[in-house]
């Protein structure tokens, strides 16, 4: 695979996930996020460990006036450009606090939308280019547990959905990741069934085979497909007694 692969949000777990798994197929890798000093141990790591160029680079997704700039001020323009920006929050307080809602919709969807849109517009005028959005199953229908976080995934999906579309006769391929659970920081402390938690390394894992393959949305655990077609075909008068 040519060309470097950028990480936008990339301290998360499933973002170095990824990071090592293009890494390992001998890509160089540009880790961006709020904070690049933070990524220097995972720099030095992927440089030792699989022997590829790796650079830092400072990304504030809130910003979005800044992001045509930091793409055009990157050493090159990503092969692959996979976004694992994402903040979930506390329901509660996301209700409670319009501010705070704010927040998790800009950090959802309105910032990763606009770089992955910049980045869109390099990649189609170049003519190839492959951008990934880590989105979620939460996006897939509105529920009371995490409303404001869903609904914010729930417009990047779309926003991914009409990239892929408009992009298909470009030479720019589009993919969606719907991982479900992940044991990560995000969701330490859940009780969750342990049939529908991966693990980061399956991300990577399935987000690599999407590139590679050419796939356009992707579980990252199959029984997901299942359960959300379940959930999505539930009458509104019956969801809305549910309490998921």
């Amino acid at each position: 695979m040519q060309g470097p692969v950028l990480i936008l949000g990339a301290t998360s777990d499933m973002a170095r996930a990824i990071a090592r798994d293009f890494a390992a197929r001998g890509c160089d890798i540009q880790l961006a996020a709020r904070e690049p000093e933070r990524l220097e141990a995972d720099r030095a790591d992927l440089v030792t460990r699989y022997g590829v160029g790796v650079t830092l680079h400072a990304v504030d997704a809130l910003d979005v006036d800044s992001h045509a700039g930091f793409v055009a001020g990157l050493p090159a323009l990503p092969r692959v450009a996979v976004s694992a920006i994402g903040l979930m929050g506390e329901q509660a307080e996301n209700a409670a606090d319009m501010t705070r809602a704010a927040t998790i919709l800009r950090a959802n969807f309105e910032g990763p939308a606009s770089l992955m849109g910049v980045l869109a517009n390099a990649m189609e005028a170049r003519g190839s280019g492959t951008l990934v959005g880590i989105s979620s199953v939460a996006g897939e229908r509105g529920r009371a547990s995490n409303y404001v976080y869903g609904s914010a995934k729930a417009g990047f999906t779309a926003y991914l959905s009409g990239l892929r579309n408009r992009l298909a006769k470009k030479g720019v391929h589009v993919v969606t990741v719907l991982p479900g659970f992940v044991a990560t920081r995000m969701t330490e402390g859940m009780d969750l069934p342990a049939r529908l938690v991966a693990q980061p390394e399956e991300v990577g894992a399935a987000v690599l085979a999407a590139v590679e393959k050419g796939r356009d949305v992707i579980y990252v655990r199959p029984v997901w497909r299942l359960i959300m077609a379940i959930i999505r075909a539930l009458p509104e008068r019956v969801f809305k007694k549910t309490s998921i």
